[in-house]
């Protein structure tokens, strides 16, 4: 869905909740605590502080916890608007290179637009991370390993060395990628871009019968004892030789970087991980339809993530 759509079909707090419970219980409510289909609608006559509607109550006597279509999911206890967040997440999946939290918090009118005072830029912040934090691939889908042809490439995320700074010349965070021809990529932070690390996860990520592309580099000299292994020789400016290339691995690392230096201009080195996520699953996705609604049902399986974690990490 593009965003006009978006804010036709959910103009209202109660469109969203709307949506929000039919994607979660399809077959009718169920209590987010104990699973039982007992349930009571509460219906407030006066106004109070819980400016969500459609509350719950679970009638089961040894449970009767009470919860609304948010509870227990990434929106639960955020005090901006359903309409807010579902508008966040079409700007979100619609920028193919990103949007920062500035720009996110401008169009949602968390950030005033002439940008005086800072109002506002931690609320985008957190919320362009609970999005990011929904699009991150399970432990149960990384475990799948890719298939058929897979391009494999290590590079190293950050500026040009700036002797005024305080880190050494070569300190740049080092991330790998993997792409199956015609399929997904899948990401990583490496510690470092020695053989075990990057041969460790070609072999993880991939199966016995996959075709391997590489460059030249050594660390992946023995991908060819277990895996069939074709390399190109950047040194001797070799590009392509016939089926063998890493241009759309290579093609993938060019937009996340474009992302980082045109969008975000930085970031930080601790949630580099999340942001190549939000970039991974835009690129997994780029030709679903119902990108969108994927994206919310994510959302709502997703624990919530409180502030204090995020920054923790």
């Amino acid at each position: 869905m593009n965003l006009i759509d978006v804010n036709k079909a959910f103009d209202t707090d109660e469109k969203c909740l709307a949506f929000l419970e039919q994607m979660r219980w399809p077959d009718g409510v169920r209590c987010v605590t104990c699973g039982a289909n007992r349930i009571s609608k509460i219906t407030r006559k006066t106004a109070s502080k819980n400016v969500r509607s459609n509350l719950y109550q679970c009638l089961e006597p040894s449970c009767k916890v009470q919860f609304t279509s948010t509870s227990g999911t990434i929106f639960n206890d955020s005090h901006l608007s359903l309409t807010k967040w579902f508008t966040a997440v079409a700007l979100v999946i619609n920028a193919k290179k990103g949007m920062s939290a500035m720009e996110l918090g401008r169009n949602l009118g968390i950030i005033p637009l002439d940008n005086r005072i800072k109002k506002g830029r931690k609320t985008a912040w957190y919320l362009a991370h609970r999005i990011r934090e929904a699009m991150a691939e399970s432990e149960a889908d990384r475990a799948i390993p890719l298939k058929g042809t897979v391009e494999a490439d290590e590079t190293y995320v950050g500026g040009r060395y700036d002797p005024r700074r305080k880190r050494e010349r070569y300190q740049k965070p080092g991330v790998m990628g993997m792409i199956e021809r015609g399929g997904k990529v899948r990401t990583m932070r490496i510690p470092t871009a020695s053989r075990a690390v990057l041969l460790g996860n070609v072999l993880k990520h991939t199966t016995p019968d996959t075709t391997v592309y590489t460059d030249e580099s050594i660390a992946y000299k023995k991908v060819g004892l277990s895996r069939t292994h074709g390399k190109v020789s950047h040194i001797k400016l070799e590009w392509v030789r016939g089926d063998v290339h890493t241009n759309t691995i290579e093609n993938f690392w060019s937009l996340f970087k474009r992302g980082v230096v045109g969008s975000f201009h930085q970031l930080s080195i601790k949630h580099l991980q999340r942001y190549m996520n939000e970039f991974e699953y835009r690129f997994n996705n780029r030709q679903n339809a119902e990108l969108f609604t994927l994206t919310l049902a994510r959302m709502c399986g997703v624990k919530p993530m409180p502030y204090k974690q995020l920054i923790s990490q």
